[in-house]
């Protein structure tokens, strides 16, 4: 399952936009370091569901009318505070929970309302720019430390006579998820030393910096949008690299919003752009629920949703494809209608999606099918979002 993490400083609203998310129940409080071990949950990328495209809807627990929630795994984790990457706060055990992620969310309190301690101060007393610019500066420096610690396994292999600088390399880096094309990709980028012994402090860092920003790229969320001054959204996107995602929401609204949808208060599924009151409100929900419409006129939803589905769709590149058995019914051999969904790389074939639903029905693939065109479609056959596919394999 795709992995996303919420980073971010303490009291920033990480742990309640994980409970917006996944619906589970943790500790929000207004203190820094609420959560102290991390949380792990599911969440859903939302997608268009090829159902739309047939008479009936296909009914799967993971679709809403045409509404498609992939499942994807979110992990709240401890609050970074400078100095994290040398272990201050609960540095490296938050950092080392970033090892196996695909793409972090940095939960930025975009009110200016906590300090770089998390803390809170006036709202707007602090530039929440710098957030922005710490949380990559830690997250580089921890794996900058990672390489520098483990440089003399490299030195010592590089006295072998077949000795292969990038496979090293991609052995030292495995374990923060980095593979063969990002090592490549990276080294291609950089000038240095053929001898590892004459690499210096900023090679190093250089390398991970950039293995960093292949294995761990970032969507900025800017959580309180709803409480921030004016302008400070704005200061953020100009702050980010170019082509960077900043996602303004409110993860109280979030919250709120699933809570009231299911006490069946309110007509309301995740990503939506509006929300139908359906139960009786005391005047304080009302005013509540009023807020949050209020947020949701102003930037097209509470940005919770917007922000998963952007580091899925727009950052990763993911396309969801769905196996079936039948194509003709487009359903599994139980009779359930696009039963699962599957986030796969843009690039992907057949032979990649048989692989993802099982490593036997990979070994033994034969051919596959566009359910959508009835014919058979190559193994090298780029799959695109909302494909539906039949495999045919010796394993099925």
């Amino acid at each position: 399952m795709l992995s996303i993490a919420l980073a971010g400083k303490p009291n920033a609203g990480k742990s309640t936009f994980y409970a917006a998310a996944t619906m589970a129940d943790v500790d929000v409080g207004n203190y820094p370091f609420t959560t102290i071990d991390p949380n792990r949950g599911v969440s859903h990328a939302r997608t268009r569901c090829p159902c739309l495209d047939r008479e009936e809807r296909c009914g799967d627990e993971h679709c809403r009318a045409g509404k498609r929630y992939v499942p994807v795994e979110l992990i709240d984790v401890a609050g970074l505070v400078p100095g994290a990457h040398e272990g201050r706060g609960l540095g490296n055990q938050f950092l080392d929970a970033l090892s196996n992620a695909d793409v972090i969310l940095n939960v930025v309190d975009a009110s200016g309302g906590t300090n770089e301690e998390g803390e809170p101060v006036e709202v707007g007393a602090y530039d929440p720019v710098r957030d922005v610019e710490f949380v990559e500066e830690e997250m580089d420096l921890w794996l900058a430390g990672i390489v520098d610690r483990n440089w003399e396994t490299v030195e010592r292999a590089s006295r072998s006579p077949d000795f292969d600088l990038e496979a090293q390399l991609r052995d030292l880096l495995t374990g923060v998820g980095a593979g063969p094309a990002d090592v490549a990709a990276v080294l291609r980028g950089m000038e240095y030393p053929a001898d590892p012994k004459a690499w210096t402090d900023a090679d190093r860092e250089a390398l991970a910096r950039g293995i960093r920003r292949r294995t761990k790229p970032i969507v900025v969320v800017a959580n309180k949008a709803d409480v921030a001054p004016e302008g400070n959204v704005e200061r953020l996107r100009e702050a980010v690299d170019e082509g960077g995602l900043v996602i303004p929401a409110t993860a109280e609204g979030e919250l709120a919003l699933r809570r009231a949808a299911a006490a069946d208060l309110v007509d309301y599924d995740p990503g939506d752009d509006d929300f139908t009151v359906t139960g009786e409100l005391s005047e304080a929900q009302e005013r509540g629920l009023a807020d949050v419409r209020a947020v949701i006129e102003a930037h097209g939803g509470t940005g919770v949703q917007a922000a998963i589905d952007a580091a899925v769709y727009d950052l990763l590149d993911r396309v969801t494809v769905y196996p079936v058995e039948n194509e003709t019914r487009w359903t599994d051999g139980q009779g359930n209608v696009l039963p699962d969904a599957h986030l796969l790389a843009r690039g992907s074939t057949p032979v990649d999606l048989a692989y993802a639903v099982h490593s036997d029905i990979g070994d033994g693939y034969l051919h596959a099918v566009d359910a959508r065109e009835g014919r058979r479609i190559g193994e090298d056959h780029e799959l695109s979002e909302g494909d539906v596919v039949k495999i045919v394999s010796t394993a099925s």
